[in-house]
């Protein structure tokens, strides 16, 4: 069903981020009443949100729990990784870009041991470079992929990866901080031990909470491998299925937001729904960027629905922060590049936003580049000549 978009509120620009975003108005309505953390009605609205969720990952989902935790998405990465893997597992991290580093360093202060198989910013890992890395060292007990490395905006290929790490007999955790929601999580495709995310991102909730999604059994399991009180997953799932209650003060207000947006989630079409309007946002800001000279980062293969990075222009007249000031002025405040090696700037397509909107972004960004004297929005050559390089090794290795 057609999705009613609402506008921000009077003054406000739209977030063209991954998260926070721009917000429905009922869900910040939502936000307006107190609740009794104790109280049966919030249990009752715990209860319906962790049935609600465990939903959007379709059959299968009955040999999986949900267990929502305080704080963001860091904290809920770093509860997957000191609730599932033992103080003797050791844990194959899969990075191309900022995220995965962050997990690894995450696995760093765990005092867990792990290695890092790091594709650098432009380029997924495949499914076949896990299954050999697997197969070379029986000691890895954990694969951890990143859904959707928002640094580039790179969809990794879960599916393949998933399909090498349980062919290999290891435990795959999932980042899908910004992709879950959106992209399909299926527990009958993926044979996932757990997987996080968080309420303020293809949602459309606000920040304050995630939840990690496991198998019942792993939740089992878990019990005594955490490092950490409040980061506990087994204990949090375990006093929350005794008395329906979070262990720690809960983030009342934000879990009341977030069960309005579950319900607008599912009145656009749930996953399926969410994700088109998302692909479509996409589609429509790459094309017109492209139309006014600016390049993406990466090959269209590799496009998420969630954010699209573009190399900054190399005409001496384009400064960024200038183009960040200039776009928030026109209302859409836009994300910095989070890359090691080029010059870039990162459009967010989620939130509630619609492909009109994406049309007013890139009549922004046309308007902003008159007013800055840029007469080319190209990119240097060399990043499009290191694209296409690595590209082409991509397409060598898919052969």
């Amino acid at each position: 069903m057609a999705h009613p978009i609402t506008a921000p509120m009077l003054g406000e620009p739209y977030l063209l981020t991954p998260g926070p975003l721009t917000t429905s108005w009922d869900v910040k309505q939502a936000m307006l009443k107190d609740w009794g953390s104790w109280d049966n009605d919030f249990r009752a609205m715990t209860r319906d949100m962790r049935t609600r969720l465990l939903s959007l990952i379709g059959v299968g989902s009955e040999a999986y729990d949900c267990v929502p935790l305080q704080g963001s998405g860091s904290f809920l990465v770093e509860a997957m990784l000191g609730s599932f893997v033992p103080q003797d597992g050791k844990v194959l991290v899969l990075a191309n870009g900022a995220y995965g580093q962050r997990a690894a360093q995450t696995i760093d202060y765990l005092g867990r041991d792990h290695i890092v198989l790091d594709k650098g910013d432009y380029m997924p890992p495949r499914g076949g470079e896990v299954a050999n890395i697997l197969a070379a060292d029986p000691a890895i007990s954990h694969v951890l992929a990143i859904h959707c490395e928002t640094s580039s905006g790179i969809l990794n290929p879960i599916k393949e990866i998933a399909a090498a790490t349980h062919a290999a007999g290891r435990k795959l955790l999932i980042d899908s901080m910004s992709a879950f929601g959106a992209i399909p999580l299926e527990a009958s495709d993926l044979c996932y031990t757990a997987f996080v995310s968080s309420a303020n991102k293809c949602i459309e909730g606000v920040p304050g909470f995630g939840f990690v999604i496991a198998k019942t059994a792993e939740l089992a399991a878990a019990k005594g491998n955490s490092h950490s009180l409040c980061l506990d997953v087994h204990a949090q799932w375990s006093v929350m299925n005794k008395t329906g209650q979070w262990r720690f003060t809960p983030p009342t207000h934000v879990v009341a937001a977030f069960m309005t947006a579950l319900v607008a989630h599912t009145a656009e079409g749930g996953v399926a729904g969410r994700g088109a309007r998302y692909a479509k946002n996409r589609d429509v800001v790459v094309a017109g960027m492209r139309s006014l000279g600016f390049e993406t980062l990466l090959d269209d293969r590799w496009l998420s629905p969630i954010i699209v990075t573009f190399f900054c222009p190399k005409d001496p007249a384009f400064v960024f922060e200038t183009f960040y000031e200039l776009m928030k002025a026109k209302g859409f405040i836009i994300y910095p590049g989070k890359l090691t090696v080029v010059a870039s700037f990162r459009v967010g397509c989620i939130g509630q936003m619609d492909e009109h909107v994406m049309t007013l972004v890139v009549a922004a960004a046309k308007q902003t580049l008159n007013e800055m004297g840029v007469i080319s929005a190209a990119p240097p050559a060399a990043a499009l000549d290191e694209r296409k390089k690595l590209t082409e090794i991509d397409d060598k290795e898919i052969a």
